[in-house]
């Protein structure tokens, strides 16, 4: 039986459990499959930049939750979620897959860094974390 995770090491655990499932999905694909469009107007390589772009505005939120302070800075909304992912997607429509993929690597370290400094009772249900 799948139960959902919800202690901080399991959202950890889960999290990087994931990552790796889906990093294995991207072994052996190359540049062409990468960059085919299939899932509307978007490819695998606007969506590992996609999810990029929010472990690089999310790790932020985490770093400033683990302090204390409010995850999203004033002004700023992500309502538009369609916005922001189109954003992120854009932004790197001219790199190389290669970069796009290193970028996936790093941003998602970060983004585990920023997590693991989050205290636990953050990542209670009901909680930002």
């Amino acid at each position: 039986m799948n139960t959902r995770p919800t202690t901080k090491a399991e959202l950890l655990s889960a999290t990087e459990a994931e990552y790796t499932a889906f990093r294995a999905a991207l072994e052996g694909l190359d540049a062409r499959q990468l960059t085919e469009v299939w899932l509307g107007t978007w490819s695998v390589k606007d969506i590992v930049a996609h999810i990029s772009g929010w472990h690089r505005e999310l790790g932020p939120a985490l770093e400033r939750m683990a302090r204390g302070d409010r995850p999203v800075p004033e002004g700023t909304s992500y309502n538009d979620v369609d916005a922001w992912n189109a954003k992120f997607a854009a932004a790197r429509t001219a790199a190389p897959v290669g970069q796009v993929l290193a970028e996936f690597e790093h941003s998602h370290a970060a983004f585990m860094r920023a997590a693991a400094a989050v205290p636990p009772e953050r990542f209670a249900p009901g909680k930002t974390a």
